[in-house]
């Protein structure tokens, strides 16, 4: 499993992140984007509104490259930031049969297509701290799959 369990629980409460991509010429795309953890692909599926038409799909389906972050502020007293940092491959994927957004995607309008991250990095923080003490926070970093 590439995701640890608080990981898990952390992303599922979640529903908005930033998507970074490559365009062609090099520069970095960042968006916001909904997104939902996949369990059966171990994978963050993110979906939208035009996914299939939007820069960020053709730059995933050019190069197979993005890096996602989720965060938030559990407190402001004490200041206690939450992160996960995904790096690794994506697919931009048109028509999907394991889609984490197949159940959702009438609803909502979406076009269908998902941006499918495969995590190889992840780097998570103050997810499960137990200490108020931000400078006591762990950052968990690991390469999987």
């Amino acid at each position: 499993m590439s995701f640890t369990d608080i990981e898990i629980e952390y992303l599922s409460g979640q529903r908005l992140g930033r998507l970074a991509t490559t365009q062609p010429d090099g520069t970095l795309q960042a968006s916001p984007v909904g997104f939902l953890y996949n369990e059966e692909t171990g994978t963050i599926d993110i979906a939208g509104h035009g996914m299939a038409r939007s820069r960020k799909f053709r730059n995933v389906a050019e190069n197979g490259r993005a890096a996602f972050v989720v965060d938030d502020l559990a407190s402001i007293q004490p200041w206690r930031p939450r992160c996960v940092e995904i790096r690794g491959t994506a697919e931009a994927i048109a028509a999907p049969i394991d889609s984490a957004w197949a159940s959702a995607i009438g609803q909502l309008g979406f076009d269908g297509a998902i941006i499918r991250i495969h995590p190889k990095r992840i780097i998570s923080f103050g997810i499960g701290e137990t200490t108020d003490d931000v400078r006591e926070f762990k950052i968990n970093k690991r390469t999987v799959g």
